[in-house]
């Protein structure tokens, strides 16, 4: 597995993956996940750092308690599970990267 590998340059590698990693990240960050339920009655609007940055609620829905909170529950957990899978993607990435600079 090591026999090609030059270890001479294991610095260099990884400052290049570290580089990589923290560009993967600050992309990461600036992204926006927009997460609807009730056929859009409600629509969270998150973050790649998981904070809720936007929030619409039809007018409709102030007038049954249960129904909004159901709705919007939903939506910040689709919202939240988006923001974990892109990290998921970028930490793929980011392994990939770190392959492609051993070569």
């Amino acid at each position: 597995m090591f026999d090609k590998m030059d270890f001479s340059q294991m610095g260099e590698i990884l400052k290049k993956a570290q580089e990589s990693a923290q560009k993967i990240q600050e992309e990461s960050e600036k992204k926006e996940f927009i997460a609807k339920s009730g056929g859009g009655l409600v629509k969270v609007t998150i973050s790649g750092k998981g904070e809720v940055v936007d929030l619409n609620i039809d007018d409709s829905l102030f007038e049954d308690k249960e129904s909004l909170q159901i709705l919007l529950i939903s939506a910040i957990n689709d919202a939240y599970k988006m923001v974990e899978e892109d990290k998921k993607l970028s930490a793929s990435s980011m392994l990939g990267a770190l392959t492609g600079f051993t070569k």
